[in-house]
């Protein structure tokens, strides 16, 4: 894989109060450059929400309501967000729920294409015993020492994803082929099948 053909590119995790729908309580952005991730390039930052962070939400990521009591609000970030993300590639697990999210908070962006991660696993390595983050994690065997915070912290899954990816690109020989199976259908970045029938309508 020449990793120099590879598009801007952000790897992207949120984290929500637990309400529907959710509001931003963490956002992190982690560009991949020359094939490895560059934290200190990308942005990680708590958010103070509308609405109260649920107990349920901090038992997951353990982000409480007095954690982010000095955050800002997101509509003071989101300009500096979009900025950052425009015209550039996003990768998430199960990138749908962080696309889905940021458009939401974001309804005039819209990315240049997502790589779901989760996708390009199920695909990457079936045999996987399951294939959530920690389960791709563990079968991977990748090593996560140099990665601050802990798990379900936006910052550290946003660092562990951008990992698998570049793990699981080793399997593909060019972005293209990488693409083809990572981008949902409907995404960003998908394209229309070239056999489809041409009309007026």
């Amino acid at each position: 894989m020449d990793f120099g053909t590879w598009p801007r590119l952000f790897v992207v995790d949120v984290e929500g109060n637990g309400a529907n729908p959710p509001d931003l309580v963490e956002f992190a952005a982690i560009p991949i450059e020359a094939g490895r991730p560059v934290p200190q390039s990308g942005c990680s930052t708590l958010i103070r929400p509308p609405r109260p962070i649920s107990a349920f939400a901090t038992g997951v990521h353990h982000i409480t309501n007095h954690a982010v009591d000095g955050a800002p609000r997101w509509e003071s970030i989101a300009q500096a967000v979009q900025e950052d993300l425009q015209g550039a590639w996003i990768a998430a697990h199960n990138a749908r729920v962080d696309y889905n999210v940021l458009r939401r908070h974001l309804p005039d962006w819209q990315p240049a294409g997502v790589i779901d991660t989760l996708r390009l696993a199920r695909t990457t390595y079936p045999a996987a015993p399951g294939h959530s983050l920690d389960a791709l994690l563990a079968y991977t065997a990748i090593p996560l020492t140099g990665i601050s915070g802990q798990r379900h912290r936006a910052a550290f899954d946003a660092h562990a994803t951008a990992l698998l990816l570049l793990n699981l690109a080793g399997h593909y020989p060019t972005w293209e082929a990488l693409a083809t199976v990572a981008i949902p259908p409907g995404m960003p970045g998908h394209a229309a099948p070239d056999h489809e029938e041409q009309t007026l309508w």
